[in-house]
């Protein structure tokens, strides 16, 4: 017999030599590498389109009104990269986002408006700019703006891994609303640093609203030192129950650049995207140069050098989401830094 014939047999019954494929030979090194592109989605091409859906998309076409940037260097898909999903949604004054829930681990960043709200597993969050919501994976949730201004905030979430993985769930609630069960922020008194003492430890993740004006105060007061020489003045989001990342598959950060401030380069195997909260700034990503300014969402894609540089004489601060969680997880995670 020879090769080519085996070969043929074996694809008849759909088997295949490990031969066939020179991208699986292990005699010879193999970089890590992504298709994911470094891309800057301006904010008004993003503020536009939600302008004009909001003319001509109702909540009662499309569950959601939101505008997803995609990725070009991966065709077809509809994510910002290949583990995670970024979009922006618009709800008007008075409208109601109807309630469901899904396998998707999803996080709310606020970038504008005010007086409305999200309700998760019966817990009433108020949205405020900058203020961070956390959904976890299969908890009720729905959003109302109660103001007579609109409302847009970030959608995150880890739905193209949850895609790969074939865990795609999704219910909607047998109403458009859910009942509001306990007081408005709950979770925030009974996760502070004073807290009950009768609360079971867990691992799980938890419905959860991080205020701007803590987290606004908290930079402002770290800006006085030194900061991270890689990311400047540095907060990870951590989940108050277990002190663990933002949730399992999402690590949230922020990190302002004081005025005229450059990090050092670095790079790591988390896949991170970004949006300018405030001010405007170049991104050095290898050879290519991201220039973004308030309200652009960008892309660092996985082990690439990169660094931040803010233009301006003001301070700039960046939300950011990443996969790092789940990297670290499986035990993938790994970072390289440019010596000091």
């Amino acid at each position: 017999m020879k090769l080519e014939d085996l070969n043929r047999e074996l694809k008849a019954k759909h088997l295949v030599g490990f031969w066939e494929s020179s991208n699986d030979s292990l005699d010879q090194d193999i970089p890590l590498s992504t298709i994911v592109q470094p891309y800057v989605w301006k904010w008004a091409d993003i503020h536009d389109g939600l302008k004009k859906a909001g003319e001509l998309v109702s909540l009662e076409q499309s569950e959601r009104r939101t505008i997803r940037p995609t990725n070009p260097g991966v065709p077809g898909f509809t994510g910002a990269t290949t583990t995670i999903h970024m979009s922006v949604q618009l709800v008007k004054p008075r409208e109601v986002a109807k309630a469901h829930r899904h396998t998707f681990t999803a996080i709310r960043f606020v970038i504008k408006g005010g007086g409305a709200c999200t309700t998760v597993e019966g817990e009433r969050f108020s949205m405020a700019p900058g203020d961070l919501i956390l959904t976890p994976n299969w908890t009720w949730h729905d959003h109302y703006n109660g103001s007579n201004e609109d409302i847009v905030w970030l959608d995150g979430h880890d739905g193209p891994l949850t895609k790969l993985l074939e865990m795609v769930t999704v219910e909607n609630f047998a109403t458009k609303q859910q009942q509001v069960e306990v007081s408005p922020d709950f979770s925030l008194n009974q996760y502070g640093f004073a807290r009950p003492d009768d609360l079971a430890p867990s691992s799980a993740d938890l419905p959860f609203r991080y205020p701007w004006e803590d987290t606004y105060r908290a930079l402002q007061k770290l800006a006085a030192n030194p900061g991270d020489p890689y990311n400047g003045v540095h907060l990870r989001y951590i989940n108050p129950r277990n002190l663990g990342p933002t949730v399992h598959t999402i690590g949230c950060e922020i990190q302002m650049l004081r005025p005229k401030e450059a990090t050092k380069s670095h790079r790591h195997t988390a896949t991170t995207v970004y949006h300018a909260f405030c001010g405007s700034g170049r991104t050095v990503i290898g050879e290519k140069i991201l220039e973004w300014d308030q309200g652009d969402i960008f892309t660092v894609p996985l082990w690439q050098w990169h660094r931040h540089e803010n233009l301006t004489g003001g301070e700039t601060i960046l939300f950011s989401i990443n996969d790092r969680p789940a990297k670290e997880a499986l035990g993938f995670y790994r970072e390289e830094k440019e010596p000091l």
